[in-house]
């Protein structure tokens, strides 16, 4: 199933002129249906009740509280709660919130809008794909991926018959996306903790940890890529750390155009562009200027476990003028997100957090995330599974099923990895019409290119280890990579990406050419030398699976 086909339905809240103090108005519109008919609008008003369980949500479970956005819910009768059997008043209140929102967006046209398309979907044996955009950044925080349309039914963001995830239409064109087969991870430890605690930028002790808390979460995703079964069994999964690094070492990294995802696990504070992230105590990155490497580097997916990160800034300074009577509230500041900010420059998928979530659920939650992403599902199908799993652990009273907020590009169907394709005329991934590598002239030693991507140097962490004996070669000195185009299965291009100190030489017709930090493309036959014109030539080569056996 070509993801592009499934069904694709899109939902906005926009905020409408109030026409009184304690109400705002909104309306309700579908921007994208999978039929004609399917493209309805209303008006509401948001309630009192939806007001006051906000606000009982967030005395629960909530670490920084919010305004009672958009009505005086102080004036209103507090909503008594009768505990569950089973789960105590935070069940209660869960669901009792999750219907009340499933039954605001959800009514009259907006609903048939739902059912058609939904009834489309099981018609053609697929998914709905579900959009929410909200153009008020009041609501932005509220748990919309609690929402349920009736008591004991499953939450919208936990089923994979309706895939849910947020957008917004303040975006800039999505650019061209290459085809990846592989999981491709760069792994990045910024600053744990608030710098104005105290912390030490050249604490060496902490840095310690953080270098053994990166390795054991390398670990983990290195084994939930590889840990795919049957028809998925053995999709390469790479994983890059880096821990602490500057913002050059981050984007120098990122500029490998190697990766397909970013993982960051650090301090972050939200703000007007985005908010920042602390790699270092005293070195920041803002959302802004994340994007436009994010971007140029063709990276697919963000994840964030950070603070705010899915939610607006706020201006403390509370403009009067929009403020309820007898309420002092500060106000959130549009498209601020660092979500939204990536989703805005065309990032393709960003998937941060409401709230603060603890290390070992998002351990759980990554490990499962991972293990989907390498069974080839689409983005907001592997949140899913990833949230039942956070779900059988902790509960459905516990809220850290509903931490992980998804934002996607409106124009992105979702691929991280290129699906398996059922028609007999095409060939999947899996049998390759050939194999690519490196062949010594020396011994006659194969080395093949796994996964569309080999890399080269000196240390061991490499896919062929160069020796130490041999000058002027880098710890991580080059890579080959595979480009494919996404029309043509069976159309590869192979690349030589240079990052060394002294460079690569590659034999042409006029002798040995170096080619030093940059890229170029990589014809079969070519003769290679690693760090000097001296050492070893290996040739790059390309073979039908069936001629050669591979030494490495």
């Amino acid at each position: 199933m070509l993801l592009s086909e499934i069904p694709y339905l899109s939902l906005a809240i926009t905020p409408l002129q109030s026409t009184g103090a304690a109400y705002a108005h909104f309306a309700i519109h579908v921007t994208n249906a999978p039929y004609p008919g399917g493209m309805v609008l209303r008006d509401c008003i948001w309630s009192d009740e939806l007001s006051q369980l906000w606000q009982n949500w967030q005395e629960m479970f909530s670490t920084r509280r919010l305004p009672p956005y958009p009505t005086d819910s102080s004036s209103t009768p507090k909503i008594e709660l009768e505990p569950m059997p089973t789960g105590g008043l935070s069940s209660r209140l869960m669901q009792t919130l999750g219907i009340h929102l499933w039954q605001w967006l959800f009514d009259g046209a907006i609903v048939a809008s739902l059912n058609q398309s939904q009834g489309m979907a099981m018609g053609q044996n697929k998914p709905l794909r579900l959009r929410l955009e909200i153009r008020d950044p009041n609501l932005i925080a509220l748990p919309w991926e609690i929402m349920q349309d009736a008591p004991g039914r499953q939450a919208i963001a936990l089923s994979q018959q309706v895939l849910f995830s947020r957008t917004t239409s303040d975006v800039n064109a999505l650019p061209p996306l290459r085809a990846d087969f592989a999981l491709r991870i760069l792994l990045v430890l910024g600053q744990p903790t608030d710098p104005g605690g105290g912390a030490i930028a050249n604490d060496t002790s902490q840095i310690l940890k953080l270098e053994q808390e990166a390795a054991s979460l390398a670990q983990i995703l290195k084994a939930s890529g590889n840990s795919g079964i049957g028809a998925y069994r053995g999709i390469p999964c790479q994983v890059d750390t880096l821990v602490q690094p500057s913002p050059v070492q981050l984007i120098q990294a990122l500029e490998k155009r190697v990766y397909n995802v970013l993982f960051y696990a650090g301090h972050g504070l939200p703000g007007p562009d985005g908010g920042m992230i602390f790699l270092r105590p005293d070195m920041t990155l803002n959302g802004t200027e994340l994007a436009q490497v994010l971007t140029r580097c063709q990276v697919k997916l963000a994840v964030f476990n950070a603070c705010w990160g899915a939610q607006p800034a706020h201006d403390e300074s509370g403009d009067a003028t929009d403020q309820l009577p007898g309420i002092k509230r500060s106000q959130p500041i549009p498209r601020s997100s660092l979500a939204e900010v990536l989703i805005h420059h065309g990032v393709p998928a960003v998937l941060g957090m409401r709230d603060p979530i603890a290390d070992e659920e998002a351990i759980s939650f990554i490990e499962v995330f991972a293990q989907s992403l390498a069974q080839r599902m689409p983005i907001d199908q592997a949140v899913a599974v990833a949230r039942q799993h956070l779900l059988t652990i902790y509960k459905f009273n516990h809220q850290t099923w509903t931490l992980p907020v998804l934002y996607m590009h409106p124009e992105f169907d979702g691929e991280l990895l290129k699906p398996i394709q059922t028609s007999e005329t095409q060939i999947p991934s899996e049998s390759p019409t050939h194999i690519a590598g490196l062949r010594s002239l020396k011994d006659g030693r194969v080395w093949q290119v796994r996964g569309g991507l080999m890399k080269i140097g000196r240390s061991i962490e490499n896919d062929l280890v160069l020796k130490e004996d041999e000058s002027g070669v880098s710890r991580e000195h080059a890579m080959i990579l595979r480009r494919d185009d996404p029309e043509e299965l069976e159309e590869s291009t192979y690349f030589l990406k240079d990052f060394s100190r002294f460079g690569t030489w590659l034999l042409g017709e006029t002798g040995w050419q170096k080619v030093h930090q940059r890229e170029i493309t990589l014809p079969p036959g070519t003769q290679i030398k690693f760090g000097s014109v001296h050492n070893e030539t290996l040739e790059f080569v390309i073979f039908n699976p069936a001629d050669v056996p591979f030494s490495g």
